[in-house]
């Protein structure tokens, strides 16, 4: 719509119902999920049988409510882990990663710069399988000629953290170098100039200029790896994440329990978006 030109009355409606039409069909399927989160019902389903927190506080046996149910408290413990290892590691290269592609200059950056965009463009489950083969080479040629058995290199918890990293590292360093395009060399010259070394250039200058979009990554790392289910699925060993959990519990039948989860995660969520804006806004006010 072009706000500077007339529009017929026909024209206004139809857009204002196409926006009607589109933020309904986003998050009618997420309103639905947290009411019955609430449903006093055996089955995480219409029809409504009555306001109920069964599903949040109830210690069983008849109904089992999240804060009481330990294996998908330990699944969400299991998921919180390996997002903060995979948000570290993701932060920590990919912010180094975006000062090697925006302040180098060597040969064949171009085509690495390439290599590292292309697991953001494999599909979830070739990379999960491809890492997984990969990995079960390794340890098998590594006991077969030495005999050590490396634990990692099977499913397991560092695995998933290994292969979620693979591909949430390249999109911290495209968050990262977008910011760091903006950021005028000029000022670190200036620093040089008064006495500072490299380090204290990137510590006092650089660093605090890139801290909204190295806090922003990091917040949305944490997301990518909390509710990744493609990789994850082919890497998990015995203690799954909460996606594959909740795949698990819904491929053979569960109760709203599920629906208290999603609930859990989209207030969680929706806070962790509200408080990165924040931080965005006042870094930006200064």
């Amino acid at each position: 719509m072009i706000r500077s030109l007339p529009n017929g009355r026909p024209y206004i409606w139809s857009f204002n119902l196409f926006v009607l039409l589109y933020f309904v069909f986003l998050f009618a399927p997420l309103v639905v999920t947290c009411v019955l989160a609430f449903n006093n019902s055996d089955f995480p389903s219409l029809p409504w049988h009555g306001f109920s927190l069964d599903w949040f506080l109830s210690p069983g046996p008849d109904r089992v409510g999240v804060f009481h149910d330990s294996q998908n408290l330990r699944a969400i413990v299991t998921s919180v882990e390996t997002a903060v290892c995979v948000s570290a590691l993701s932060v920590l290269v990919g912010t180094c990663a975006s000062f090697l592609f925006e302040q180098e200059e060597f040969r064949f950056k171009g085509a690495l710069y390439m290599l590292m965009l292309a697991p953001l463009v494999i599909p979830g489950v070739i990379l999960g399988i491809s890492q997984l083969l990969a990995a079960n080479s390794v340890g098998a040629f590594l006991e077969d000629t030495v005999g050590w058995d490396v634990e990692w290199l099977r499913p397991s918890f560092w695995l998933v953290v290994i292969g979620q990293f693979s591909f949430i590292a390249t999109f911290v360093t495209l968050v990262v170098s977008a910011r760091l395009r903006k950021f005028d060399r000029s000022l670190e010259e200036a620093a040089l100039n008064l006495g500072a070394n490299r380090f204290e250039v990137i510590r006092y200058i650089t660093l605090p200029f890139l801290r909204p979009a190295i806090v922003g990554a990091a917040a949305v790392s944490f997301l990518m790896s909390f509710e990744n289910f493609n990789t994850t699925l082919f890497l998990v060993g015995s203690e799954p994440t909460l996606p594959i959990n909740l795949y698990l519990q819904v491929r053979d039948g569960s109760t709203p329990v599920i629906n208290s989860i999603s609930f859990l995660l989209i207030v969680g969520t929706s806070i962790l978006v509200l408080f990165n804006v924040y931080l965005g806004r006042k870094d930006g006010e200064r």
